[in-house]
Formats: structure tokens, sequence, C-alpha cells
């Protein structure tokens, strides 16, 4: 392609929503395809990947009601597992290397998360898939992507979300929501912007860890991302 690529290694952290596409639940392989195109792409681009999935297209700890708080969080990151087992199958039926890396042993069904491990195969051209967050309670998946990206070294985190960066209100519910193209994680932080809840943005901040937020309904959007095109917006401190 002949591409010059500005970030070598890329911890993407990919939303749940984001595969379940127009269903807005479980899964949607149609929109997982287009996604791991861009991904493949950008592999393609000499890119090394490292992938946290979330588990909102089926659970959300949060919004379990009355269900004890570890119990309802340890169920997402089960959820957390199916997707990455789709996001895995999908890749590799496109020619992609892939590991799925779990955070929760479950030795039948993927590696554990062994961080010497994880980084061997990213230097080898694999995508690898971190699977069940943290592997602990209270932490989101963004939490999980911000601690992944610092073990293995990440030039950045792409955020890949189902809006075009950050604005300073609900670009959805607002006509005057207005985008930012760059923000520092204090102001992050300070006007409680939703780009990722605050113990990770403060971990990517005290890290020196810059997040690129953008709209992965257009799956290119990876490889614009990845050569320095501005289509969203950069946090940094």
């Amino acid at each position: 392609m002949g591409l010059e690529i500005k970030y070598k290694r890329i911890l993407l952290k990919l939303s749940g929503e984001a595969l379940a596409g127009e269903k807005h639940f479980g899964l949607d392989y149609d929109t997982i395809v287009n996604i791991c195109k861009g991904i493949k792409n950008a592999v393609e681009l000499g890119a090394e990947i490292a992938i946290v999935v979330g588990g909102g297209n089926f659970w959300r700890g949060r919004s379990s009601g009355e269900m004890e708080r570890t119990r309802a969080d340890q169920i997402g990151m089960l959820a957390t597992v199916m997707n990455s087992l789709a996001v895995a199958d999908a890749l590799e039926q496109m020619g992609v290397e892939v590991r799925v890396q779990t955070a929760l042993t479950m030795q039948q069904v993927a590696e554990p998360y062994i961080r010497n491990r994880a980084t061997r195969h990213l230097q080898k051209g694999r995508v690898v898939i971190l699977a069940c967050g943290t592997g602990n309670p209270f932490f989101s998946t963004d939490t999980a992507s911000a601690l992944r990206a610092a073990e293995i070294n990440a030039d950045i985190i792409f955020k890949a979300t189902m809006v075009d960066g950050v604005y300073n209100k609900d670009p959805k519910k607002f006509d005057d929501a207005v985008k930012y193209d760059t923000l520092t994680f204090t102001t992050v932080l300070n006007d409680k912007l939703a780009v990722m809840d605050s113990t990770a943005a403060t971990l990517c901040r005290d890290n020196n860890l810059p997040i690129y937020v953008f709209d992965i309904s257009e799956p290119e959007n990876i490889v614009k991302a990845l050569t320095g095109e501005n289509i969203g917006t950069l946090v940094t401190e």
C-alpha cells in the first residue's frame, strides 16, 4: 500500500456495542467482518495490534440490578470472551494469525494472559486479543485497555467507538455539541468528559499513554488513524 504508519504498536479497544452493529445486541457477523478488514489492512502496513474487547453487547455489570457486583462483573468478563472468539474467527478466516489470551484461565478456550508471550506474538506479526478485562471486578475494559497498553509498551490506545471523537456534550442529544481535535487527560477528568472512566484516564495520564478516539463504523478509519489522518480526537497530557 505504500503508506507510512505513525504508530508501530497499538492497543485497539473495541466496544461490545461496535460488534453488535444495527442489532444493538449480540453479535452481527457482517459488522465484525467489516471491522476485521480494517484490522487486517493495519497489520499488512506493519502495525502490531493488541485488542481489548468489551462485553456490553451481551451484559453490563453496572446495570445488572440487584445482583452482587463481583458476580455481575464476572459475567461481563465471560461476555468479552465470546466477543474475542468471534473477532478471532473472522480474522483467521482472512488469513491473519491471531492468539486469544484471557485474564481468567480457561485453557480449553484460550491462552492465559502472559505479558511476555503477548509481546512475542506481536513481534511475530500476530494479532493478540485480550479477553476478560483485567480479570478483576470493579475495573472496566477501558481500564484493562490502559493497563495492557502500558504493560506491552503500546505507542497509543485506539478507542474505536460509535462517535467520531470527543465532544463537549452528547452530539446525539445536542445539535450545538462541539468536537475536540485534541484534549488533555486533565481536562477529561476535570470536565468529566465521556472518553473513558476516570481510573483508565488517570492510568493513561500517569503513563504518558495517548488515546485516539474515532468512529469504527467506517473500518478504514483504523488505517487512517494509524497513518496520522485527523479523523477523531487525540487525548494526551
